[in-house]
């Protein structure tokens, strides 16, 4: 008798327990007895933590997840992974999800690489404690369908790694008669021409020998080439003479000016701080100096890149590490806001939409006040990043945390550059709202979790002078194993050589930005930048002796109709000059530019009503030398509430934010400036006394001369006929010839040939 009553004991505790675990599982599956309290409570507390905090390592976006273990629904929750069951209805205390959330166990904790709030924890342990209710849900749920729209983001293209697929092979007869002639394609050959195949279409006709000599000296150098060059390319354009071109160009020190002024326009380059007062910021022409010298050096980009996000924590920094710091300080700056908390924290948001966009393509700056809408970057996310700047003094005003000392140049040089206090740094606090007023909860120095970053690893400076945390985030981006910061630059100069990106949005790789036209080849130059030590030069010179960018400009009636767009590189596409482009390009036509490199900014003359429209009429703004004022655009000193007219009318890159394209307008003011504007006026003039000190009085040696020097080719006899008789008709009115002849050479300059590349 006690054995059977022993027996029939242990099978009705047996059935019961069964019987309670049961219905702990009905709920957890959502079909039980849950109550509408209980649903509340998981739809407000539990499935955003879920969200949040689980969801990147074990959710349905995740191809494999991490331990085989989901926890995005009811029936994968009640699974578990690959060691059983993670949680136990009703029971917190056997359940290995709130073990691994508690941190009681060194051995499992969870999530990895920042811990629950002990609020956080409590709601999960009092949810499985209720026997982790969860609501039924059909495909349609709302919850359902954006947990899915979440898992489809995650698998976006621009998050993935790098793929590491060859070039394909072509069999197009442009091709086989390369092959035949002993010439190697391209790799970028093959990808365009796959795609030019698929659609049915043949590779595009190469451009004329003067047009491509004229193409690359501007991509190259943003100055046009002399005649003498021209035609010396004219009569030798093989492929050897090509090649011997483009490293004439990439080692002239014009170069890094014109491929500087990119970068600048990507960091918001300024020497000013904007608002009303609008003062200088001194000495930000290191920072531009930095820049130009980094791009003809060859500096690789993986260096470039950590010099100005922790230049100052580098061991082997030195003085350029701490100029390039400068990137900081290029930023717009109130001094005198109304809340300085709330300016501190745009500052702060500054940097992390420059730092994300410019670096990783990815509009992070986006997340300030809530998760992001389009791309899947949560407000922690956002402001762990933050927490990367946190401890950095912001710009003070010429204060001493400005500008340091420079040691090896001349006496008292200073530089604008960022500086840490060697206090601890201070702690991160999500921002509800985006509020400084208003806060949630401290978060740490953190990357997106999207890209399944490695474990955050700061190691602070030796010297003490900073957090180290800049440093770390630097290696991360520069880290071969970021598929986007490769991905981003290779995009970058693919864009400024053919005038659009393989991805037309370069500062947006994210779910609203636009896919590459071809992701293989993108791809394919990321991993290429990467094994040439991430050198730019080598990137010029896989694009630019490809049979794509020789391409001819001028579109077959085929092409225009299936490939009206462009997007296979059926054609080359046209482009008109920058605004800095064709100031520069008057300046040596007329025989007037200065070619001296470096040094502070000089002022150019601005007309009395444009100087008229500051609050204080002219302050800030000094007088050059005419030498001086003869100098590149990349020297004319950048006032953010004075831009030069003479580059504004062209389309000048905006200086309060990151500028990723110049988008070509046409607009009559600028005819009318060309036309009756003092500079071009005077250069007019200028040219005109070129000419006549090269070919004397002679009027048709004259035009002939104008014209090869604006076109870059020689006139015809009918073009020097017009220009002999224009003159003519002038004088026959009243002109004096002197006067005829600056007549004619303003024409010249407002030729389309003049403006615009083929």
């Amino acid at each position: 008798m006690p054995s059977a009553h022993f027996v029939f004991s242990w099978r009705s505790t047996l059935l019961f327990c069964s019987l309670l675990a049961a219905a702990g599982m009905m709920r957890a599956a959502g079909g039980g007895d849950s109550t509408p309290a209980q649903l509340d409570f998981f739809e407000k507390r539990i499935r955003p933590l879920l969200v949040d905090a689980c969801y990147r390592c074990h959710s349905v976006g995740k191809e494999d997840p991490k331990g085989g273990l989901r926890l995005d629904s009811a029936a994968a929750l009640l699974k578990g992974g690959e060691n059983g069951a993670v949680i136990s209805p009703g029971r917190p205390d056997q359940s290995r999800l709130i073990e691994a959330v508690s941190g009681k166990n060194p051995d499992l904790i969870m999530p990895p690489r920042r811990r629950l709030t002990p609020a956080q924890v409590a709601d999960l342990t009092a949810w499985v404690a209720d026997g982790a209710p969860w609501p039924k849900e059909s495909p349609d749920h709302p919850m359902a369908r954006a947990e899915e729209s979440a898992a489809r983001a995650r698998r976006h293209w621009a998050f993935q790694a790098l793929q590491q697929g060859a070039p394909p092979n072509v069999h197009s007869s442009l091709s086989s008669r390369l092959v035949q002639t002993g010439h190697q394609i391209n790799p970028i050959d093959a990808f365009i021409e796959e795609r030019l195949r698929s659609a049915k279409l043949s590779p595009p006709t190469m451009a004329q020998a003067r047009s491509l000599i004229r193409r690359v000296a501007y991509d190259l150098t943003g100055l046009p080439p002399s005649p003498e060059e021209v035609e010396e390319f004219a009569t030798d354009p093989s492929e050897a003479a090509w090649e011997r071109w483009i490293e004439r160009l990439l080692a002239s020190p014009q170069y890094g000016e014109k491929w500087g002024r990119h970068w600048l326009d990507l960091v918001r380059f300024a020497e000013t701080n904007s608002y009303e007062t609008d003062d200088a910021k001194p000495n930000a022409w290191r920072y531009r100096d930095y820049v130009i010298r980094a791009f003809n050096n060859d500096k690789p980009y993986d260096r470039f890149v950590r010099e100005q996000l922790a230049g100052d924590e580098l061991s082997d920094g030195g003085t350029e590490g701490q100029i390039a710091t400068g990137f900081y300080r290029l930023g717009i700056w109130d001094n005198d806001p109304a809340d300085k908390e709330l300016a501190r924290y745009d500052q702060l948001d500054d940097l992390v939409a420059t730092t994300s966009q410019v670096f990783l393509g990815l509009t992070v700056d986006c997340a300030r006040c809530h998760d992001h809408k389009i791309d899947p970057i949560l407000q922690r996310e956002y402001y762990s990043m933050l927490a990367f700047f946190r401890n950095i003094n912001l710009y003070s005003g010429g204060g001493p945390n400005d500008q340091i000392p420079l040691t090896g140049l001349e006496p008292e040089a200073k530089a604008l550059a960022v500086t840490e206090p060697r206090s601890k740094s201070s702690d991160t606090f999500i921002l509800l709202r985006g509020n400084p007023n208003t806060l949630g909860d401290r978060v740490e120095p953190g990357f997106p979790g999207v890209l399944n970053p490695p474990k955050l690893r700061v190691v602070p400076p030796s010297s003490g002078r900073s957090s180290g945390r800049r440093l770390a985030l630097a290696d991360w981006i520069t880290s071969p194993d970021n598929p986007l910061a490769a991905r981003v630059v290779a995009n970058r100069v693919w864009q400024h050589h053919f005038g659009r990106g393989l991805v037309r949005t370069p500062n947006d790789f994210g779910l609203q930005g636009q896919p590459p036209t071809h992701p293989e080849l993108l791809d394919w130059l990321a991993k290429d930048l990467i094994e040439s030590g991430w050198s730019l030069k080598h990137l010029h010179r896989r694009i630019l002796t490809s049979r794509a960018y020789r391409a001819s400009a001028q579109p077959s009636s085929s092409a225009l109709k299936v490939d009206p767009g462009n997007d296979l590189f059926s054609r080359f596409d046209m482009r008109r000059l920058t605004a800095e482009e064709i100031r520069d390009s008057i300046l040596w036509v007329s025989g007037s530019g200065n070619s001296k490199m470096f040094g502070p900014g000089m002022y150019v003359t601005l007309p009395k009503e444009v100087l008229a429209s500051q609050s204080v009429p002219g302050k800030g703004w000094g007088n050059s030398p005419p030498d001086e004022q003869s100098r590149r655009s990349i020297y004319v000193h950048v006032k953010r509430s004075l831009l030069t007219p003479v580059l504004l009318g062209f389309d000048l890159a905006e200086t309060d934010r990151s500028t990723p394209v110049r988008f070509a307008t046409t607009q009559p003011t600028q005819a009318l400036g060309m036309m009756n504007g003092a500079f071009f006026n005077q250069q007019a003039s200028r040219l005109a006394d070129r000419s006549r000190n090269e070919c004397g009085n002679t009027v048709s040696a004259q035009i002939r001369r104008v014209l090869h020097w604006v076109t870059g080719r020689p006139p015809s006899t009918d073009e020097v006929t017009r220009g002999v008789a224009y003159i003519a008709d002038l004088i026959r009115d009243g002109a004096n010839p002197s006067a005829a002849l600056d007549s004619f050479c303003l024409l010249a300059l407002n030729l389309n040939e003049f403006l615009y590349l083929d």
